[in-house]
């Protein structure tokens, strides 16, 4: 039997050491246990961002940001983006395996069963005014679902827990496309479930009851990709949001609310949204170098939007996937001469090929192309965020789920270093009269 390996922790105290566990996984960094620190020393560890904590264990979605690498559940991303559609993804995230013919059609009827909005719920929708943003109606409406469906507020039953999955994956394209059209003022255009996923959504954004609207395939491909490439990463900001609101036992719509908020943040899921500013903002090709003087200058707070990646400290794995998606769309629109695409490609290629981007590897991420492609699809930039959700609400659902199926999850309670003021007394002329 392997002898469990240990860490200790030598204080400068004259105290005795302390021995910590290192734990491993099947793929990463090992981590230090650091559970019963407190118990043995009296400390607590010092963290902001959490940014050297691992708070959980999961068997979702591994990232290595030094190679570039992104898989589900084993699977690289670069694969599941050019061989499956986001259906297969989410049945792989929610479930852990790839669907055969005959799990594929029994997972996408269960999706689309769900697809509908109750009445009720289409009616919320008037005590919005018609500028408020997308996002916001979205936090709304999906916190609102668990007021329709009280047997998701059990989360013990397994049962209930997938069925609850299941509406949220099929209900937020239809939540989404509605806050769109009502923000434009056209009717609401309500789910054919003989469409597939990203065709539907595409559907209730864009048909009119007036004429008949006709799929693109290359378009339809393009948004199912860019759903695959946003489905999981890890735990990110919404991700372990919506984990510790769910680790008091709140319900998975609550939940996913709560993580649409957090994405909301400029910091998380603006960033496509912050390219495409960004590019009008420099507005011409000749305007680049000046730009990029800006971005350079050490004394400027201004930088580049789209290069660079907290988490990728190499190239994003999908940011090449894409690319890729950027070309054929364009290419199939005839869009090939747009004046952002362009500017785009310009930026990319001065960026790749200056030393001071290579040596602090600031390659374009994926949020660099994303923007142009769903701007070329005819989607306002003011629905990216919310398409992002809509794209991440099966990794959401997957680790809530992952965490309330652990019989050894705890409610999340993170420690602070308090910095405030010590003890001292009221004033005993403080009197309330």
């Amino acid at each position: 039997m392997t002898q469990q390996r240990m860490a200790t922790l030598n204080l400068n105290d004259g105290s005795t050491p302390i021995e910590l566990p290192i734990l491993s996984g099947t793929m990463g960094p090992d981590v230090v246990d650091i559970r019963a620190l407190h118990a043995k020393s009296g400390l607590f560890t010092y963290d902001p961002g959490y940014l050297s904590t691992a708070s959980n264990s999961s068997k979702i979605t591994f990232i290595d940001g030094d190679k570039g690498v992104l898989l589900y559940r084993g699977y690289p991303i670069e694969q599941l983006a050019t061989q499956c559609d986001f259906i297969d993804v989410c049945h792989l995230l929610m479930k852990g395996e790839l669907p055969s013919p005959e799990q594929k059609n029994t997972f996408d009827h269960a999706i689309k069963s769900h697809s509908m909005l109750h009445e009720q719920l289409v009616r919320f929708y008037s005590g919005f005014r018609r500028d408020a943003h997308p996002m916001a109606v979205m936090v709304g409406v999906v916190g609102a679902l668990s007021a329709f469906y009280h047997e998701a507020l059990d989360i013990t039953d397994p049962e209930y827990r997938e069925q609850s999955a299941y509406r949220l994956i099929a209900k937020l394209p239809t939540i989404a496309a509605m806050a769109y059209k009502y923000n434009i003022g056209q009717p609401f255009i309500y789910p054919q479930n003989r469409l597939s996923y990203a065709e539907n959504f595409l559907h209730m954004m864009f048909a009119v009851p007036s004429e008949e609207y006709v799929t693109n395939p290359v378009i339809v491909r393009a948004l199912d990709r860019i759903l695959i490439l946003h489905a999981d990463h890890e735990q990110n900001a919404s991700t372990s949001t919506v984990r510790l609101v769910g680790s008091s036992g709140a319900n998975p719509f609550a939940c996913v609310s709560s993580g649409i908020s957090c994405l909301w943040g400029p910091a998380h899921g603006g960033a496509n949204e912050a390219c495409l500013n960004m590019l009008e903002e420099i507005g011409d090709v000749s305007r680049i170098d000046e730009y990029i003087k800006r971005a350079k200058d050490k004394d400027s707070n201004y930088r580049l939007m789209g290069f660079g990646h907290r988490v990728y400290k190499n190239f994003d794995p999908r940011a090449k996937l894409m690319r890729e998606t950027c070309h054929e769309v364009l290419n199939e629109l005839g869009l090939q001469n747009d004046r952002l695409f362009k500017l785009a490609l310009q930026l990319e290629k001065i960026a790749l090929e200056d030393d001071y981007f290579i040596s602090r590897k600031l390659y374009p991420n994926v949020d660099f192309y994303s923007g142009i492609v769903q701007r070329a699809l005819g989607i306002p930039t003011k629905m990216f965020t919310a398409i992002f959700a809509m794209a991440r609400t099966v990794g959401w659902v997957a680790q809530w789920n992952e965490m309330v199926s652990d019989p050894s999850y705890k409610i999340g309670r993170p420690r602070q270093l308090y910095t405030g003021t010590t003890v001292r007394d009221v004033p005993a002329s403080y009197t309330r009269k």
